[in-house]
């Protein structure tokens, strides 16, 4: 049995169809002979019995198709896809044979999470790098004047030591926050199965920031409400609340403070809503990535570590649940973390 380009065996869509990635064959003219549904999913203008220049306009890609036919060799290409979405293919282009025919089996691995997550493990390190080494040179660099020109001067000791320790805690802070998120993808699968209230865990965490608020001139508002159980981790949950509030109080000061907890739809809803400043729309899909600060120096300057809203955000996926944001510059902040209830 032969294989030309306006028809390919049966066997060759049995084989390429079994196959868990995209896969299409190609004749020595280059025009498709075979392809998989998830090949012709992938590429939408591919099509049987056409030219391959016609369904992917990868010039690469294309000169490695021909260079198989010239040499005998397998080829690899990448290829990358800005339409609709940006996507990365590792192409593996392989000859072989049906009969007397020779063929390119070309083969599509897409790598775009992968390299999506490379990227992200190269930021985080140096994001990390960058957060630790600011306060620990500041550290070093007071050591080294009180060791040296401050020695014996009594005011100038207290004082380094006051910023020495409020840097050592803000490093304490970032480890702990990167220790809790490592912690938290580790277990992203496990569901939490245990029952807790939802309303008990806000307003514990209500009357453990009234003193902060206090101190910051913010009224927290919070009404008791009829138990709403969840199911969930309750260190977990409470480090939702924490953040939420906290980040409210810091950053909607001195406006109040409003903290409720509701049902509705099967889930279980903390929301918290300030009257500051707001969010520009352009920072509100980012505001959850690790290290983002629409204002980098109020959030050190406020002890943030910016991994706050990416902790909030990992919880309640493990949870199954969300955070939805809603924000607007002079209108003030509405944070709503939403796990589903318990049956």
């Amino acid at each position: 049995m032969g294989v030309d380009s306006k028809a390919a065996p049966g066997v060759v869509d049995a084989l390429i169809e079994a196959l868990p990635e995209a896969v299409f064959v190609v004749a020595s003219d280059l025009d498709v002979v075979a392809a998989n549904r998830i090949a012709l999913r992938t590429l939408p203008a591919l099509r049987v019995g056409e030219p391959l220049l016609r369904g992917l306009r990868a010039p690469d890609v294309l000169d490695a198709a021909a260079e198989v036919f010239t040499t005998g060799q397998p080829q690899n290409a990448l290829w990358l896809d800005r339409v609709p979405v940006e996507r990365q293919f590792e192409i593996y282009l392989n000859p072989a044979s049906f009969d007397a025919a020779r063929v390119c089996v070309v083969t599509l691995h897409d790598v775009t999470e992968a390299r999506r997550l490379d990227q992200t493990r190269t930021d985080f390190v140096a994001n990390a790098s960058h957060e630790l080494r600011t306060p620990l040179a500041s550290v070093l660099g007071f050591i080294d004047t009180l060791q040296g020109p401050a020695k014996d001067d009594l005011a100038a000791r207290e004082k380094f030591l006051a910023i020495m320790g409020e840097q050592a805690r803000r490093m304490a802070r970032l480890v702990d926050d990167l220790l809790s998120l490592s912690r938290i993808e580790q277990n992203l699968h496990m569901r939490p199965d245990k029952e807790v209230d939802l309303v008990s865990i806000a307003g514990q965490m209500v009357d453990g920031l009234r003193a902060m608020a206090e101190e910051a001139g913010v009224e927290i508002r919070f009404a008791p409400h009829a138990p709403v159980i969840v199911l969930g981790d309750r260190d977990e949950l409470l480090r939702v609340a924490e953040n939420l509030i906290e980040n409210a109080i810091k950053y909607g000061a001195p406006s109040p403070v409003d903290v409720s907890v509701d049902a509705r739809d099967g889930m279980g809803r903390l929301v918290v809503v300030d009257r500051g400043p707001g969010v520009a729309a352009e920072h509100l899909p980012r505001l959850t990535e690790r290290f983002y600060r629409v204002d980098v120096g109020q959030s050190r300057a406020k002890g943030g570590t910016g991994l706050g809203l990416s902790l909030v955000k990992h919880i309640l996926a493990r949870h199954r649940g969300r955070l939805s944001i809603e924000s607007a510059p002079g209108q003030g902040s509405t944070f709503a973390a939403v796990v589903p209830l318990a049956r």
